[in-house]
């Protein structure tokens, strides 16, 4: 079978203004507070290994186990907590870079919204 598959064009997204869609937050994720998670994947290689999206989240503490991951935050500011190892203080331009089963406590102070880039 012959398939005329097209690659995604390049494209521009204004991050600040982008509709997001909820995404369910694990109940047990949650240590204080009530925080939404909202996003949108942007694009996705074929073979589902590389992911671009939007990822938001309101203020609240959540834990998490990290993918491979760089993120550039647009707005709102944070602390990331590394079990083991650094506490990591992002807010707007602030680019961070997480490992792979990283095992993190994100307490969030403003609503933060980062653009992201996963290897899986």
């Amino acid at each position: 079978m012959t398939t005329n598959a097209q690659p995604t064009p390049s494209f521009a997204v204004h991050i600040p203004d982008a509709e997001l869609e909820v995404e369910p937050l694990d109940p047990a994720q949650i240590v204080s507070g009530a925080p939404v998670v909202t996003g949108k994947v942007l694009w996705e290689s074929a073979d589902g290994k590389q992911v671009r999206g939007i990822w938001q989240i309101t203020p609240g503490v959540v834990t998490d186990t990290e993918a491979n991951e760089l993120f550039v935050v647009v707005s709102g500011r944070a602390t990331i907590e590394v079990e083991g190892g650094d506490v990591i203080e992002v807010g707007p331009g602030d680019a961070a870079v997480l490992r792979e089963g990283d095992r993190t406590t994100w307490t969030v102070h403003e609503t933060l919204r980062k653009a992201y880039h996963i290897s899986l």
